[in-house]
């Protein structure tokens, strides 16, 4: 009886430490939604949980760009087809003649990027994904992965058209 007594103490003890430590880190600075989604994107400073790491503030780059790319303004950048949250920065490099986007991907897709349609006035960017093989295990996970897209001219002053089709 007293062994299960001292058995008894000893489990509470041990129980309320637990709480205690996880209570503890559950409050503390570190919190995963100001963490990057991926490569050289920096997480948000001061950040607090409801805040969207997205969404950076005016003027700050989503990601990135390659040296020497040129962002294009926003003003020539129609994201209305994309979710609202989808990042809609778009960079030229490389004279013009490639477009630098941030795509969307998830589990085991891959983000694919193609240049669907070039007039003299617009390109229209297609972003999708690859489709996940039947029968494979795939994480939940949503990535946004920098792609380039190759242009048949140099971008100038067209207008870019950025919409998303379903995965191929």
């Amino acid at each position: 009886m007293r062994y299960s007594r001292k058995l008894i103490g000893t489990t509470r003890l041990a129980g309320a430490a637990l709480v205690l430590t996880m209570a503890a880190a559950c409050g503390g600075p570190t919190n995963m939604a100001n963490a990057p989604a991926s490569g050289s994107e920096t997480a948000p400073q001061g950040g607090s949980a409801s805040s969207s790491p997205s969404v950076p503030p005016p003027g700050k780059p989503q990601f990135d760009p390659p040296r020497g790319a040129v962002r294009v303004p926003d003003n020539r950048v129609d994201g209305t087809a994309l979710p609202k949250t989808f990042p809609k920065e778009v960079y030229s490099d490389n004279g013009g003649t490639v477009l630098v986007v941030r795509a969307e991907e998830g589990g085991c897709g891959h983000a694919l990027g193609e240049a669907v349609e070039q007039t003299a006035q617009k390109v229209v960017v297609d972003l999708s994904e690859t489709k996940a093989q039947t029968g494979q295990m795939c994480t939940m996970d949503l990535r946004h992965p920098v792609i380039s897209v190759a242009l048949g001219a140099p971008l100038g002053q067209r207008t870019v058209v950025l919409k998303q089709s379903p995965p191929r």
